[in-house]
Order: structure tokens, then sequence, then C-alpha cells
């Protein structure tokens, strides 16, 4: 009789996994030739991950097992999905798939009625049509026959919201007019209604989505679906589609930056949440890249971890689907530093300190695309996060779902730039305030939404212009919109914006704060977020930080002695967790692929008020205590050397 097969964990209680595709295409003639048992045995007694999520069919869409349902690549030595899913059930080990969805180039070539038309009337040879047959057709079927046939665990979802286009195809354009009313169609983004009609393509990719989801969760309940990107940044909404899990690839370059804004994007979601970081890093344009090593990785894990998240990692496979195994030294080494973190890390909740807010109907009236944001349109936001994580300030992203109903338990919450707020939102921030908030608001065009509010007059139109900001005694360049005002009804004015870099010369207001009811209201009447993610001064960050202050005086984690350290407060099974992550290094720096040196910060001098008097106090995952003195409500310590990633627990 044989034994039965250990248990493997489902997506909500994994927390480290390995991703593997290639993406098989034409070349792919010998798929399977060195896909051994040993070699996955080795990966998974390695590294020992989770989950393993592997190729079965890319953007080119031929599949990578011999498919009876899809279009099999051109030929198989063996069958290499059959040896992954025996050998990581031996180990109990979950496999997932790496599944291209509506990015199919062969379902388009050999069905050009499945593929999506163009503005221009012609049919695309890649992108499939959310409206069409082709989740009938093939993507459920190919989803049963993985899921019966080989028993995987579930699918990772790849080309989905991201890849999705404007459809013209004329049903669609019919089916648009009789749910709008709009006869004619627009083609281009300044032709009017064009957002109504990208609204209609995007509920067109919601039901997409909701239907092959709730397919496969009748015909498996157990078989666990995520689509890549789906109620992430890219697609800031309520979860209303049963995905089982929420997931995204971030950027290979500047991954600190990236894995800051979308692991916040996705923490209060509602679902098991992970991040995937590239192994290797490199330019677009450069094909030659290079592995990343085991502290740079480290420290991007580190960046997720702090925010509650499962971590993965994106590995290459080859042509004929087997694995550079000398990579998984790199992987093992980075699985111990995320188990040496786990449970002082894993499914921890934020507390509720200062709300970023990511509006999901101003994103959508602002993209010129679907449900990707690709046009720039986080960089005000993703600016305005880092200059306020810069200076240690514990931050959460959140959109309008998130915050209805909670405000209160925020005590400041900051608008970064929007030039959009339902009517509704806009009424609740401001009965917020007048309850005894704090709200700060970034932009002119942000502000001119709440004028008479603020308390001010604005003097012209916006505009862009070369400018320095002053703060304690020095400026800093800010070529960014800005708008003159005259502030009146008690607003006081902070800042200063000069003409010329000459505290000397003539001046505009740079932001001002003002009491409304209990609480207070603020604004900016300059753009700070794009230009501080494309040039950021100390200047703009330490100006950003003393109105934070100002509004929010005793935040329950203050952090001084280096400004190379992302501060994130959480709790974990009822313990307060400070986490504290190195963000010293060249990893913006895009002429820099891989680097092994992430320079030590401290001494560090930390202020924590966590409303007790703590029995004690342990750095983790070290476990060593960390001397500290109470008075006052709040507590002192001296953290001397942070190397990448510490978790302050305090019992």
């Amino acid at each position: 009789m044989k034994s039965a097969l250990p248990r493997r964990l489902r997506r909500s209680e994994s927390f480290l996994g390995i991703h593997f595709d290639f993406h098989a295409g034409d070349d792919c003639k010998q798929i399977g030739k060195n896909v051994t048992r040993a070699m996955i045995a080795q990966i998974v007694t390695q590294v020992r991950p989770d989950y393993v999520q592997c190729d079965c069919k890319g953007h080119r869409g031929l599949s990578s097992y011999p498919t009876k349902a899809g279009h099999p690549a051109p030929g198989f030595v063996r069958d290499p999905l059959r040896i992954w899913r025996e050998v990581t059930a031996k180990h109990g080990v979950a496999l997932y798939l790496h599944y291209s969805g509506v990015w199919d180039n062969e379902a388009c070539k050999r069905h050009p009625d499945w593929a999506r038309i163009d503005e221009k009337g012609k049919r695309d040879d890649k992108i499939t049509s959310v409206f069409g047959p082709y989740a009938d057709k093939l993507l459920i079927s190919q989803l049963k026959e993985l899921c019966d046939d080989y028993g995987v665990d579930g699918v990772w979802v790849d080309g989905e919201c991201w890849a999705t286009l404007p459809d013209y195809a004329p049903h669609v354009i019919q089916a648009f007019r009789e749910a709008t009313g709009i006869r004619n169609i627009p083609r281009k983004p300044d032709d009017p209604h064009y957002y109504e009609f990208l609204e209609f393509c995007r509920e067109g990719f919601r039901r997409y989505l909701r239907h092959y989801v709730d397919e496969m969760h009748r015909h498996n309940p157990g078989f666990q679906i995520a689509s890549n990107w789906a109620y992430s940044s890219f697609m800031p909404e309520p979860v209303k589609i049963g995905v089982d899990f929420i997931s995204g690839d971030y950027s290979m370059q500047d991954s600190v930056n990236a894995a800051r804004l979308e692991g916040r994007c996705m923490a209060r979601q509602g679902r098991p949440w992970d991040l995937m970081a590239w192994s290797f890093s490199g330019k677009w344009e450069d094909h030659c890249r290079s592995t990343k090593t085991i502290p740079q990785l480290q420290r991007e894990a580190a960046i997720v971890l702090a925010l509650g998240g499962g971590f993965q990692a994106y590995i290459t496979q080859k042509r004929d689907g087997s694995v550079r195994l000398w990579t998984m030294k790199l992987m093992a080494e980075v699985a111990k530093f995320c188990r040496a973190r786990q449970r002082f890390c894993h499914r921890a909740e934020a507390v509720p300190q200062i709300a970023l807010l990511n509006s999901g109907p101003a994103y959508y009236r602002k993209s010129k695309n679907l449900l990707r944001p690709w046009g720039g349109e986080l960089v005000p936001l993703s600016g305005v996060l880092n200059a306020l994580l810069d200076a240690q300030n514990p931050v959460e992203i959140l959109s309008e779902h998130h915050l209805t109903g909670r405000m209160r338990e925020y005590p400041l919450i900051v608008v970064p730039e929007s030039e959009y707020l339902v009517s509704s939102f806009r009424s609740k921030l401001l009965d917020y305030v007048r309850s005894g908030g704090s709200l700060l608001l970034i932009g002119p065009r942000c502000a001119a939404m709440f004028k008479g509010e603020l308390g001010v007059r604005f003097a012209g139109k916006p505009t862009a212009k070369q400018q320095w900001l002053e703060h304690n005694g020095w400026l800093g360049g800010i070529g960014s919109g800005s708008q003159p005002v005259k502030l009146s009804g008690g607003a006081a004015a902070f800042g200063r914006l000069y003409d010329e870099d000459d505290d000397a010369g003539p001046w505009h207001i740079a932001a001002s704060i003002r009491k409304l009811g209990r609480g207070r209201i603020a604004a900016t009447y300059f753009s700070f977020g794009e230009r501080y993610r494309k040039a950021s001064t100390a200047v703009a960050r330490d100006f950003l930080n003393a109105m934070v202050r100002e509004l929010f005086p005793k935040p329950i984690v203050e952090v001084r002695g280096s400004h190379c350290v992302d501060v994130s407060a959480n709790r974990m099974n009822g313990t307060l967790s400070i986490n504290l992550v190195n963000t010293a290094g060249p990893h913006t720096d895009k002429e820099v692929y891989a680097f092994d040196e992430i320079p030590p910060v401290g001494p560090l001098s930390i202020t924590i008020r966590p409303g007790f008097t703590p029995r004690k106090i342990t750095v983790q995952p070290a476990g060593r205590a960390a001397p500290f003195t109470a008075r006052r409500g709040q507590v002192l310590l001296t953290l001397p050397r942070l190397e990448i990633h510490d978790i302050l627990c305090v019992e």
C-alpha cells in the first residue's frame, strides 16, 4: 500500500515560492530533454519553497507540455509537466502554472475572429478579445485539462489586465452604443467619450475574468487562480471576483521602489497576496542580463515581508524547460533569510498611521490605457510615497473602498495630486477633518477641489516653471506646476517658493494649513510627486515631512540616524512589530545591474509610542533583547546597526 503524499499548502497558507517560465516558441523542439526528477528534487530540497510556479503556456501561445486542449510547442522529448507534478507532490510542494491569458499569439493566428480589433479596424496579431469566444474555446478547456489530467494546484495567469486593449469589433461597438446611447465612437484619447469607452472595455475584462474564475471553481472548488496584477495598483478597486490570491511581478530595475508601492497597494485588498521579484536585472533593450546577488534579492524580499506579504522570485527556464541549477544557491540563501522572518511578518496587519490615497476613479479618468499604469499615472503617487518613506513615516496606500467607514482610524490622510474625486467621497473627507482628522492635499489641482475649506483664492492658473523650494534655510529646485494663492479665513502660510535660487528674491506661498472644525486641512500649491520621483532632494523630503509632523506630531514610531530606512508598524499575533528595512545602496541606478554591498546604517535612535510600558523589546530574527527606557508614555532605544531587515517586537 502506497503511503499518502504530504499535504500541500494552499496559497492562503503559503509564504515563499519560486516562479519559472520560458514562453515556449517555434524554436522549442526538444522540450523536456533535460528535465529530470533529480533536477526538480534538487530545487525543492535546496530551497524548500511552499510552492513552485512553472511554465505551461507563454505569450507566444504554444504550450510547453503536450496539450490536447490547446496548441503544443513543436517537439517534446518527454512531458516536463508530469515530472514537475510528480516530484513536487512527493515533497509536499504546491504546483502552480504560468499561463498567458489574454495575450496569445497562436490563438490570434489560428482564429483571427478571436482577436480584438484596434481603432483602425485591424485585427490584433497577439491580443485576444475579452468579448469573444477565446475563454470558452481555449482558456477554460485548457485549465480543466491542467486541473484534471495533471492535478496541479492552480494557475498564475499572465498577460491579463495589463495586456487587455480597447476592442473596436462591430459587436462591441454595438453593445457600447446600446449600453450608453453614445453614437460617435471615440478612437483616440482626445475624442469625446473616450473615458466612457475605456470603462466599457474595462467592464468587459471584469466579465471575462469572472466567467473563467467562476467556471473553474464550479469545476473544482480547490483550484486556485490569480490573474496577474488584477486588484493591484493596475486595478485599484474592490475585489468582487473570486480570485484566490493577488500577485504581480514588479520591475527588474528600481525594484525597491516598485516593491514599496506595489506591496502597499495589495496589502489591504482582503486576499492572500505576494509579490514576485525578477532574480536578474538589466535594461529591456539589453538581453545580456545579470543575476542579482544574495543581499540584493534579500532586501527586495524584505520590502515585501515588512508589509505582511508573501514573496517569490522569477528564474528563467531554458528552451527545453530545464533550469539553471546554479541559480538555486541564490534562492536557497534568500529562502533562509525569508524563513527566519516568517513568523514575525507573514500576514501581519499595518497599524493605521498615514493613509496615502490611490483614488480608483481618479486613476481611471486619468489613464489613457485600460488597466495598466504605463502612461505615468502612478508617478505622482510613487513620488509622494517615496518622500514619506524617506522621512521614516509608516504609510499605507489605500483607495476609497478601504477608507470609507475607516477614516477615523488614521491620524493623517494624504491625497497626492488627484484631479478628480467622487463628490460623496470628498464630503466624507471633509467630515473626517471636521471630526478631528488631518488632511494633506498635494498639488494645485487637488487643492482646487477644496479651496473654500482651505481658505485660499487662486491667482491666475497653474504654471510649470523652475522654482526653488525653501526649507530650514536651504533651497532645492522644484521644476513643476505651481499656483499662486492668497490666504484668508485663518489659513496660515507654510513654506516659500522662490523664483530664483536665491532666498533674497521674490517668492510665493508654498503651502498652507487651516483649522477646520476639530481638525486641520492643508495643501501644497505646487506639484510634488513627479518631481520627487525623478529628481528627489533632501529639501523636498524634509519640507513634506515638516508638514506631516505639523499635522501628525506623534506617530507610533520615529526613527532618526539615517534616511535610508523604511519603517512599517504592524501588529502580528497581538504583538506590535516595527519593521526596519535598509534602503541604502545603488538600487535606483539603472547603470548598476547587480551589486553585492548594502551599506549598513546606524546607530538609529528610535522612539516608540505603544500605549503601554513594554515587558521587553526583542530584535528579530536575531532574538536579542533591546535595552530601552520608558518615560512619559513613550519608549526610547538605540539600534546600533541595521544590515538589511530587523523587526523590533514590542511585548
